[in-house]
C-alpha cells in the first residue's frame, strides 16, 4: 500500500524508465526527470519533470519526449552521423533536425504506438513557441519546418496544429528548392549514411551548400579509383596491343554506349536531354535564378545588432514545474506570515482600485439617438406634440472590459527578501482584483538559470573565447499566472518567488521583448504591460566580454520600440532606482512600502477618463 507521504508520481515515472529503456534496447540507460530542458547524451536521458498532480499535459510530454529519446537511441549511429555533419551553423541546425525526424519516424513505423505520444511532444513545443500564431516564415526556423516536413512525409500522419502552421509556412519554399531530393526519403529512411547524404543534398538546394563543407565520401571515392586502376595494371590479359592503345580507347564502342545509357537513365530526365544539348545559356534563363532563403531572423527585432552566443540553454518555463506542489504551498504559506501585517493595506488599495473601476462600469446612456431603447423618461414630449419624433438611448461601452495586464517582475537577486515578497503579494492581489472587474492579468518574472553565465559561458570557454560573443548567459522566463487562468489556480505559484536560489542576473531587454511578444499574441483589444524592477540590467558574464553599457543600450532599444508601435501601453515602476531615464511613463519609489499603492495608482490612472490625471500619476514627459 502507498503511503500517504510518498510521490504518487514515482511509480509512473519508474515505469517510464523502464519502457524507456525497453524502447531504447539498452538496459543500461540513464534515465532522470529535471526541470531543466531536456537531453539525450550517449549513456542517459534527462526527461521532463512530472509533478505530483500528474496532469495530462505533463504526461504526455514526459512519454512523448521519452519515446523521441528512446527512438534516437536506437537508430542512431554517432560515428555515421558525425561524418557527415555538415560545418556551417544553420546547415548544421538542418542535418541535425532531420535527423531527428528520421529516428521518430523510423520507430513510428516499427512501434506505432510511439507516433501518438511523439505528437503530443510537438504540440507542446510548438505551444510553447508559439508556432500557431506565427504568420511569416521568419518567426519560424528553418529547420524545426524542415524537420516538421521529413517526419509529415515520412509517416503520412497529420502534425498537430501549431507544427502544421510552422510547416506550412516554409513548405513551398523547400518543396520548391529541394522536392526532387525529398522524394528519396521512404528509400533511404532505413540507412542513416543514405539519409544523411540526402540531407546533404537538401541543404544544398536550400541554398546552404557553402556550409557543407569537405565532402565526406570523396576519399572513399578516391580509394575506390585506385583499387580500379591497380587491378587494370595487368596487359598480358587484353592482349599487347590494347595496352599500347590504352589512351586512346578506354573500352569498346559497344560497353561506352551502356554505360552512358545507365547514366543517362539514373540521373537525367529524357525529357531534360533536349534543354541540355542546348547549352548552359538556355538552364537559368533571365529571371528564373534560384530564390535565395530568408535571412534568418535577429535575436531581437529592437535591435539587429544585439547578440545572443547561445540561445539553447534559455528556457520559458510554468513556477509549478520548478517545485513540487508541497514547496509551493510551504512557500506560499512562508509569504503570507511574512507580508500579513501588510494585508491590510495592500487590500484597502486594491477596494479603492474596484471601487474606482467599478464606478465606470456603472451604466452611462447616450441620449436622442435615432435607434436604440426607447427613452421612456422623454414620452411626454410625444404626448404633449404629437409630431415630436421619439427619442432613443444607447448603452455606453466601458473602455476596458475588453483588456490585458501583465505585470512582468523582476526576479534578480537585488530583490531578494522584502522587496521580491511585496511584489509578489502586491501582485497577487491586483490579480485578483482585476478579475472582479473582468480584466485579465498574466504574471510573468524573469532571471537566469545560473550565476556567472552558465552553460553559455562555459560552450564559449570551449570554443576558445571568441570575441564579442553578445549576451552570454542562460535565461529563465517565469510564467507565474497565465492571462487565462483563474486566480485562484495560480494563487500558490507566487510563493516560488521565496524560493532559496531563484534570484539571480537580470537581462531587462530581452525580458520586455519576451512579455511584449507574449501579449501581442492575444486577442483583447487594449494591452497594458507593467514593469517592476529595481535596477539597471545586470549581468557580470555578458557584461565581462562585451560593451559596459550593451545590455542597458538594448533596454532602451525594446522600450523605444514597443513605444514606436504602440500596441501595447507600457508603464514601470522602479524600487529605489531611477527608471523614469528609461520609460515614458514611469514612477519611481524610495521605498518598497509604496509599491502596493504605485501600482494601485498607475493601473487606476491608466482607466481615468482625465487624461491630466494620468498625466499626474505618471508624471508624462515628452519623448526625446
Amino acid at each position: 500500500m502507498t503511503k500517504p507521504t510518498d510521490n504518487p508520481a514515482d511509480p509512473f515515472k519508474k515505469a517510464l524508465a523502464e519502457a524507456t529503456k525497453v524502447l531504447a534496447d539498452d538496459a543500461e540507460l540513464g534515465v532522470s526527470y529535471s526541470v531543466d530542458p531536456p537531453g539525450l547524451t550517449d549513456d542517459a536521458v534527462r526527461l521532463p519533470q512530472v509533478s505530483r498532480r500528474m496532469t495530462r499535459d505533463e504526461v504526455l510530454l514526459a512519454r512523448g519526449t521519452a519515446d523521441a529519446y528512446a527512438l534516437r537511441h536506437k537508430y542512431h549511429d554517432g560515428a555515421t552521423h558525425a561524418r557527415y555533419r555538415p560545418s556551417g551553423q544553420i546547415a548544421c541546425e538542418l542535418y541535425e533536425a532531420m535527423e531527428m525526424a528520421r529516428c521518430e519516424a523510423v520507430g513510428a513505423r516499427v512501434m506505432p504506438g510511439t507516433a501518438g505520444n511523439i505528437d503530443a511532444m510537438i504540440a507542446a513545443e510548438a505551444a510553447r513557441k508559439g508556432y500557431a500564431q506565427a504568420r511569416e516564415a521568419s518567426e519560424v526556423p528553418l529547420a524545426v519546418a524542415a524537420g516538421y516536413i521529413v517526419r509529415h512525409l515520412a509517416t503520412g500522419r497529420p502534425l498537430p496544429k501549431g507544427a502544421a502552421q510552422a510547416m506550412e509556412l516554409w513548405r513551398g519554399f523547400i518543396e520548391e528548392q529541394a522536392g526532387p531530393a525529398l522524394d528519396g526519403i521512404d528509400a533511404s529512411l532505413g540507412d542513416q549514411a543514405a539519409f544523411a547524404r540526402l540531407s546533404r543534398q537538401v541543404i544544398a538546394d536550400l541554398g546552404y551548400a557553402d556550409q557543407l563543407g569537405d565532402d565526406p565520401d570523396a576519399d572513399q571515392n578516391d580509394e575506390e579509383d585506385n583499387s580500379a586502376e591497380t587491378e587494370d595494371e595487368a596487359p598480358e590479359e587484353y592482349g599487347e596491343e590494347e595496352s599500347q592503345d590504352s589512351d586512346e580507347a578506354d573500352a569498346s564502342p559497344e560497353q561506352s554506349q551502356d554505360e552512358m545509357q545507365d547514366a543517362a537513365q539514373a540521373h537525367v530526365n529524357p525529357d531534360d536531354i533536349d534543354d541540355m544539348e542546348m547549352g548552359e545559356e538556355t538552364e537559368l534563363p533571365d529571371g528564373e535564378a534560384p530564390r535565395e532563403p530568408p535571412p534568418p531572423a535577429p535575436p531581437s527585432e529592437a535591435d539587429p545588432d544585439y547578440k545572443i552566443f547561445s540561445a539553447g540553454f534559455d528556457e520559458e518555463i510554468g513556477a509549478q514545474d520548478l517545485a513540487e506542489p508541497a514547496e509551493l504551498e510551504r512557500l506560499r504559506a512562508y509569504l503570507d506570515q511574512q507580508l500579513d501585517p501588510l494585508k491590510g493595506a495592500v487590500g484597502r488599495l486594491a477596494n479603492k482600485l474596484q471601487r474606482r473601476l467599478q464606478a465606470q462600469q456603472n451604466r452611462s446612456w447616450e441620449f436622442d439617438r435615432e435607434e436604440g431603447i426607447l427613452d421612456a423618461g422623454r414620452l411626454a414630449r410625444v404626448v404633449a406634440n404629437p409630431t415630436t419624433p421619439l427619442s432613443f438611448k444607447v448603452e455606453k461601452d466601458t473602455e476596458f472590459r475588453d483588456t490585458v495586464v501583465t505585470l512582468l517582475l523582476d526576479n534578480s537577486g537585488s530583490m531578494r527578501g522584502r522587496p521580491i515578497s511585496i511584489a509578489a503579494i502586491c501582485a497577487d492581489v491586483l490579480a485578483r482584483t482585476l478579475e472582479r472587474c473582468h480584466v485579465k492579468v498574466e504574471i510573468l518574472g524573469f532571471t537566469t538559470r545560473a550565476w556567472k553565465g552558465g552553460q553559455s559561458r562555459e560552450q564559449w570557454l570551449a570554443e576558445g573565447r571568441p570575441q564579442s560573443p553578445g549576451r552570454l548567459n542562460d535565461l529563465r522566463h517565469i510564467v507565474y499566472k497565465n492571462a487565462d487562468a483563474p486566480w485562484r489556480r495560480a494563487r500558490e505559484n507566487l510563493g516560488l518567488m521565496m524560493k532559496e536560489g531563484l534570484l539571480k542576473e537580470n537581462i531587462d531587454g530581452e525580458a520586455l521583448e519576451w512579455a511584449h511578444k507574449r501579449m501581442l499574441m492575444r486577442p483583447e483589444a487594449r494591452k497594458i504591460l507593467m514593469v517592476i524592477s529595481d535596477g539597471a540590467p545586470v549581468d557580470d558574464s555578458t557584461l565581462s566580454v562585451n560593451a559596459a553599457n550593451y545590455l542597458e543600450k538594448h533596454l532602451r532599444d525594446v522600450i523605444a520600440m514597443v513605444e514606436r508601435r504602440k500596441a501595447v501601453e507600457l508603464i514601470a515602476i522602479g524600487i529605489g532606482h531611477d527608471v523614469t531615464r528609461y520609460y515614458q511613463r514611469a514612477v519611481t519609489i524610495t521605498d518598497v512600502e509604496q509599491l502596493a499603492g504605485a501600482m494601485t495608482e498607475q493601473l487606476a490612472a491608466l482607466f481615468d477618463k482625465d487624461p491630466r490625471a494620468r498625466a499626474r500619476i505618471f508624471g508624462i514627459r515628452k519623448a526625446s
